[in-house]
């Protein structure tokens, strides 16, 4: 069965993810797309029925996309299709600059290069919320059990009218990015874009802005160099080196989809994306004068918290994924919305996570201080206190799951020796502790895993917190 978790269907290529289920899948939108056409008052009643197609350097990305704009097709839609592996970012981008009626991203984003999915956006360029997966869903139940079937061309074959994405996106960018304040800066950076989507963008948009770039991994390979196309600390170690050996001042990173960020001081310390999201309100805030509130999903870290009450800004909190934290930034002045896996949007952009933004706000920050951002966070901490925090994921057998869900659904008392002083259920099972430590407990939507997130606000309160979770796990 096709379903989709928090971010799109995702399945192991050629098994769970094959030609078959994508076609599937795209029939189920494209049923659901043309009901939503003929209902009056909708939201894209009387556009033209243009659908934006992307996909990754994952494989076989263009053929999967050219097998949904066949079927697209012979429902009476007309596909546009991405002239080469594209950002996310840039996708839901198009879809708005477009005014299609919504978008199929071919995209795994940082899962490893065995997976491979789809990701269907609504037509402000939004991941579609589970009202409307569930619709979608429903339709492709009924086409299985109708044993639906599609005469198809010779994969790879349809021929599809394709569009340049780029300048759009750039024009956007720049009403978003004080380019000006960077140039004057003449920073150093190192890019480290994961064998991904990212090139020639990121890069390209530092060094039109005046940086001396390096660039790490800019060749498209579906299999990402053998490693996860992710922009942590490990798979940023070679920009570690460059900033250690004083090439750089600074290093940014993108996830293969373009849509997650890492970040480097010059010291080769990896900041977490919770401090890039306080640190992007903080800069938002003060050298902007932005106005509005900001979001956060339940795991992300109460440090966004405490620097929103240093500068006045109201919090809300979310379930996981960005759909939501999208949803809530279409509808009221959002300052910055984020998660901490690595997601980060803006006010007046796509109610989608960019990696891109994210990269080039911290180097205008740097930029406009002239500090490290290690410095700039350790004078916030030196007001807010400091934040501890970690992520564990642990692998469950599937017979288990269900289980261990069930005994933390119920509450617990103490997490070891911590008194729990509220419970929350907005997403998961989060539990609030004494001076302002938490620790939280949630199903991967895409992944066999129980995540458990944990904040402490000193290193043995992290320690302590982590021996804790995992006995109460066992």
């Amino acid at each position: 069965m096709i379903k989709f978790g928090t971010s799109g269907w995702r399945g192991l290529i050629a098994r769970d993810f094959t030609f078959a289920n994508v076609r599937l899948a795209a029939q189920g939108i494209a049923e659901y797309l043309k009901e939503e056409l003929a209902v009056e008052g909708s939201t894209i009643q009387g556009r033209r029925p243009v659908v934006i197609l992307g996909y990754d350097t994952r494989f076989l990305g263009k053929e999967f996309s050219l097998a949904a704009a066949e079927v697209l097709v012979a429902n009476g839609l007309k596909p546009l299709l991405c002239n080469r592996d594209t950002p996310t970012p840039v996708i839901a981008q198009s879809i708005r600059a477009r005014k299609a009626i919504g978008g199929i991203n071919m995209t795994a984003s940082h899962n490893p290069a065995y997976y491979q999915g789809l990701k269907f956006s609504t037509s402000n360029g939004a991941a579609a919320p589970p009202e409307i997966t569930q619709r979608i869903e429903a339709h492709v139940e009924r086409l299985i059990r109708n044993q639906w079937t599609f005469p198809s061309q010779v994969v790879g074959t349809f021929p599809c009218p394709e569009f340049d994405p780029q300048p759009a996106y750039f024009k956007q960018i720049a009403k978003l990015i004080d380019f000006a304040t960077i140039k004057k800066a003449k920073l150093k950076v190192g890019v480290e874009l994961m064998f991904g989507t990212g090139r020639g963008y990121l890069d390209r948009l530092l060094i039109e802005a005046g940086a001396k770039v390096i660039v790490f991994h800019a060749e498209p390979d579906p299999f990402f160099g053998g490693h996860h196309p992710e922009p942590n600390s490990e798979g940023m170690s070679e920009v570690r080196q460059a900033l250690l050996a004083g090439k750089i001042s600074l290093g940014l990173g993108l996830d293969g989809d373009a849509d997650r960020f890492g970040i480097m001081d010059r010291d080769g310390t990896w900041l977490s994306p919770n401090q890039i999201l306080a640190l992007a309100l903080y800069h938002l805030k003060k050298h902007r004068g932005w106005t509005g509130a900001v979001v956060r999903t339940v795991p992300t870290s109460h440090q966004l918290d405490a620097v929103a009450g240093l500068l006045g800004v109201q919090v809300h909190e979310t379930p996981v994924g960005f759909k939501y934290i999208g949803a809530l930034m279409e509808s009221e002045p959002i300052i910055v919305g984020g998660e901490e896996s690595g997601g980060l949007s803006v006010k007046g952009h796509i109610p989608e996570k960019d990696g891109i933004l994210a990269c080039l706000l911290m180097a205008e920050l740097v930029a406009t201080e002239k500090k490290s951002l290690r410095t700039i966070l350790q004078l916030l901490e030196a007001k807010t206190g400091s934040f501890f925090t970690d992520r564990l994921n642990i692998s469950i057998p599937p017979e288990q799951k269900e289980m261990i869900l069930k005994k933390l659904a119920g509450g617990l008392d103490r997490i070891g020796k911590f008194k729990v002083e509220k419970f929350i259920t907005v997403d998961g099972f989060k539990f609030l502790l004494p001076r302002g430590e938490w620790v939280a407990f949630r199903a991967s939507g895409t992944e066999p895993l129980l995540r458990c997130y944990i904040e402490a606000r000193s290193a043995q309160g992290l320690s302590q917190l982590r021996s804790a979770c995992r006995k109460v796990l066992e």
